[in-house]
């Protein structure tokens, strides 16, 4: 018995370690990711400030991998990063970057733990990506009129035509992103033997994941020309 619980105990040490290490470089990519978000979208900006960002397809990949404390971890430490190394909105800005993230990666994160099925994490996906857009709605119309300097009743008039297209959008292009890359970066994790062997989304059919990639390539198309109509590129 001694022998087994110390076999256990070593096993359980490997999984910590791995499950330490995969965080740390999933926030250091999520940052880069950040990083070149606001550097290709900065054109693109909604609104004047509004700008795209792709970090969450970073984050939610780590919390289908991990849960969604592992999600929130990660949320934590980009954005505080972020906020002491590129963002001029303090606090105020890492409020805003942690609340829209962990809304729409956690809800999904945590559906799919119940249940690692692809109906689930999409179901979950949608269901964050509503939940994002509707605390984000609440959230502006509260904090920005503080950090922008405007008055109230300006910012409520933008809460329609500008920040709810523009989360939606969001949500959508971060929610097709995840559904396309979570599978080859779980391969790739998996080859560095930073997860376990074991597949984790197996209870997805081959022919289910060639239709939801469909789904995602389509939905991602429908972001980027949304996205570019909303900018007024096109």
């Amino acid at each position: 018995m001694p022998v087994l619980s110390d076999t256990r105990s070593a096993q359980a040490s490997r999984i910590n370690v791995r499950t330490i290490a995969c965080t740390g470089m999933l926030c250091a990519i999520a940052y880069v990711v950040m990083f070149l978000s606001k550097t290709i979208f900065a054109p693109l900006a909604v609104a004047g400030f509004l700008t795209f960002d792709l970090k969450d397809v970073v984050i939610a990949i780590g919390g289908f991998i991990f849960g969604p404390l592992n999600a929130l971890a990660i949320s934590l430490v980009v954005s505080l990063i972020e906020m002491v190394t590129v963002s001029g909105t303090g606090p105020v800005g890492l409020l805003m970057n942690v609340l829209a993230t962990i809304s729409f990666v956690c809800p999904a994160a945590f559906l799919y733990k119940r249940r690692h099925q692809v109906s689930s994490a999409v179901f979950g996906l949608v269901l964050g990506g509503l939940l994002m857009t509707g605390v984000m709605l609440l959230w502006n119309y509260l904090i920005t009129p503080l950090y922008l300097n405007l008055p109230r009743e300006k910012v409520a008039e933008m809460l329609i035509p500008a920040f709810l297209p523009f989360n939606l959008i969001k949500a959508l292009m971060n929610g097709a992103l995840t559904m396309l890359l979570y599978k080859p970066v779980v391969m790739a994790l998996r080859k560095a033997r930073l997860v376990p062997e074991e597949d984790r989304s197996a209870g997805a059919h081959r022919k289910g994941r060639l239709s939801v990639t469909i789904i995602a390539v389509i939905a991602l198309a429908t972001a980027v020309l949304l996205g570019l109509v909303l900018a007024g590129v096109i």
